[in-house]
């Protein structure tokens, strides 16, 4: 569909494009001129066909990918949209977003799908069993033990989504659900969800999603929650009013359905007491308000709606941020040139605006900048910018002499609109942010440490992110409203109490926690990683383990190589004379290395020791196959643990195990985890680690190599 014509938008359900009649639609209008582009019904959609058709077939499709191959499409897909976001730009102007404010959408959407594509490669296993934790032994002799495993959701997550970031808004909520191998059934809201239709649209024609992975919902769709379960999931994001009748549904109350909400929120920003005119903190405060004002228009759950300065501030404050909007701020169509800030979404979205300023003003607010009601203070030049039909707002800033006037902490106006207040000290002002009752971000200016963490710790459990702002990262901060995949979306309270982003975490939010129990053996299996008492197949000593033939697992490619492949070594006796030399080659003379006496004196050591890393060097010489092989590099080790001292005279053997093989899905190697476990001549367990090596898929380097 082409958003220039008049015409329905359509929805991609059972991987088909479906176009209901227009028939009681709602008109779509170009945010900054009036003009009809669209109509949105949800028209005789199958609803119940499109989560039938997810559990199916989506649920057949991706469990055919692992992980890691899931987050590899993720790349090729962001790779395919950063080659057509310029079409995007084209239609994201009519939703009122100037070229930074779709950079935003558009580019971070994209960025998210490159960030989880990345992490998920690097941090999840190739498979689709995610293991929780450390096995728990549930028997004395080892043979019955407790782990938890995570796998996908059986059913399908239903993502609804706000009109300020149709394209963002969708792949941030996307890009996690798809890495999990949980299909997606998109619902966008209806200013801006023809741009969703756009990007949904070049994402289905790439050919690269499985089939059934994402399917897309235009207009109504009262009756979605009447066909979800206990398998499903539902994320909302929209208004607390909204989020609360949704989650008082009976599939939600009584039918299991997992809700995840993120809703209004009255952000704030903290302006310490040290932050004066004229810091570089005052600045950055300064300029971090304006932009959240301005940025898209202000129609961001993120933005700053409340300022908490120290009363001594308030009026520099203002002034500040006043003058800033006046140096900088041009209003007007996005497609004209010198435009910074362009309409809010829709003329039914700035009515509301208008009338949530009007309701502040009548309790008790005063408008200390800007004019309400008349946007033709700050336009471009070109009178054309400010067309008669568009939805145009100037920045407003409120001052309120009573701080704690109950509607400054409880009415949102989800535009360029933002309330400064005064404070008497630091408890005050967090008690004044804790007002706002939960949100997502609050930020803190200040270059005082002793501050930030009174400020920090005071408000962290109102609010789900802390920007922490001053000299150090003025240049380098991402921004107070600006989620980043790396860590978690949401807030308490008011906010919804959800969860999004966060890496990893969003990746496991899609999936179920399992606590599973059994054998070593049976636990191997089932996690694809060894277990402490499954079965072994070494190479090496047949004293400690070994059966003959076996060939030394740094032999075999991944190919070759199993899980519980390994090596068992013969023992090294441990000398004065090599201790001492170590201490003298590396420098680290410790007196437990060399001096009996003091060494003695040690509660913890029986006489001189040998080093911990003089062990494990010694423990890679045992292990080592030298011969050019499959085994490419070692490039670390994981989780050492130091347990018994090993003394003059004792000896040392380990036991090399595979514990887990990764093969990595663009390379010709893979990575393997080894069990390393360093015994003493009694059996008695000295070091435990996980050594990490990079290990050819096939053996093609060095399969002809003579010596």
């Amino acid at each position: 569909m082409s958003t220039s014509q008049i015409g329905v938008v359509p929805s991609f359900i059972a991987g088909q494009w479906q176009t209901p009649e227009a028939q009681g639609g709602t008109e779509v209008r170009d945010a900054n001129t009036g003009e009809l582009l669209t109509t949105v019904t949800g028209g005789s959609l199958d609803v119940a066909g499109a989560v039938a058709y997810g559990r199916g077939v989506g649920q057949r499709e991706l469990s055919k990918l692992s992980l890691h191959e899931r987050a590899l499409k993720l790349k090729e897909l962001a790779m395919y949209l950063n080659e057509r976001r310029k079409d995007l730009y084209e239609v994201s102007y009519k939703t009122g977003a100037t070229k930074i404010d779709s950079m935003v959408d558009i580019d971070g959407g994209i960025g998210v799908l490159f960030t989880f594509s990345s992490k998920g490669r690097r941090e999840l296993p190739n498979s689709n069993v995610i293991i929780d934790g450390n096995a728990e032994p549930l028997s004395k002799d080892g043979s019955f033990l407790g782990s938890h495993i995570y796998t996908a959701l059986s059913g399908v997550v239903v993502q609804v989504n706000a009109f300020n970031f149709p394209v963002w808004g969708m792949l941030e909520k996307f890009a996690p659900a798809f890495i999990a191998g949980v299909p997606t059934i998109v619902k966008p809201a209806t200013p801006t969800g023809y741009l969703t239709e756009v990007a949904v649209r070049m994402i289905i024609e790439s050919g690269i999603l499985p089939e059934g992975s994402l399917q897309l919902i235009s207009g109504s769709a009262r009756d979605l929650m009447d066909h979800l379960d206990y398998r499903d999931m539902f994320s909302f994001t929209g208004s607390a009013a909204t989020a609360s009748r949704l989650k008082s549904h009976p599939n939600v109350i009584d039918g299991g359905v997992r809700f995840s909400a993120e809703t209004d929120s009255l952000n704030a920003a903290i302006l310490g007491p040290d932050a004066v005119e004229g810091t570089a903190e005052f600045d950055a405060f300064v300029k971090a308000v304006v932009g959240e004002m301005t940025s898209k228009a202000g129609q961001k759950c993120t933005a700053i709606r409340r300022n908490i300065v120290p009363e001594a501030q308030v009026d520099a404050v203002i002034n500040a941020i006043g003058k800033r909007i006046d140096e900088r701020v041009v209003l007007g169509d996005p497609r004209v040139a010198g435009v910074t800030m362009g309409a809010l979404a829709s003329v039914e979205q700035l009515r509301d605006v208008r009338a949530a300023v009007q309701d502040m003003l009548d309790a008790g607010g005063e408008l200390a900048f800007g004019r309400l009601g008349d946007p033709a203070v700050r336009v471009a030049p070109e009178r054309d910018a400010i067309a008669e039909g568009g939805a145009f707002m100037s920045p407003l800033v409120l001052r309120w002499d009573d701080a704690r006037n109950p509607i400054l902490h409880s009415r949102e106006a989800f535009g360029p609109v933002s309330s400064v207040i005064g404070y008497g000290s630091v408890e005050e002002a967090i008690e004044l942010a804790a007002m706002g009752s939960g949100s997502l971000v609050a930020t803190v200016c200040t270059n005082d440490p002793e501050i930030m963490r009174t400020l920090t710790l005071g408000i962290a459990a109102h609010h789900g992110r802390v920007h922490i702002l001053n000299r150090e990262t003025a240049r380098s901060t991402t921004g107070h409203g600006s989620p980043v995949p790396h860590l978690v979306h949401g807030g308490p309270g008011r906010a919804g109490g959800g969860e999004e982003l966060g890496g990893i975490r969003s990746v496991m939010h899609h999936m179920q926690r399992t606590a599973v129990q059994g054998s070593p053996n049976m636990l191997t299996a089932l996690t694809g990683v060894w277990h402490t008492g499954a079965a072994r197949q070494l190479a090496g000593s047949e004293k400690f383990g070994a059966t003959p033939g076996n060939v030394h697992p740094f032999r075999k490619s991944l190919a070759e190589l199993k899980i519980g492949d390994g090596l068992a070594s013969d023992l090294r006796q441990v000398s004065q004379e090599e201790i001492t030399a170590f201490a003298n080659e590396t420098g680290d003379t410790f007196y437990a290395h060399v001096n009996q006496l003091a060494a003695e004196a040690n509660p913890f050591f029986p006489g001189t020791v040998a080093h911990g890393y003089l062990l494990v060097s010694w423990a890679a010489g045992l292990f080592v196959e030298p011969a050019p092989g499959p085994v490419l590099a070692n490039y670390g080790l994981e989780n050492l643990r130091f347990i018994t001292p090993v003394a003059v005279g004792d000896s040392v053997r380990v036991t090399l195990t595979a514990k887990k093989i990764t093969p990595r899905v663009t390379d010709e190697y893979g990575e393997v985890a080894w069990d390393a476990i360093l015994h003493n001549q009694n059996d008695e367990i000295v070091a435990t680690y996980d050594v990490l090596t990079l290990v050819e898929k096939e053996d093609t380097i060095y399969a002809n190599w003579q010596d």
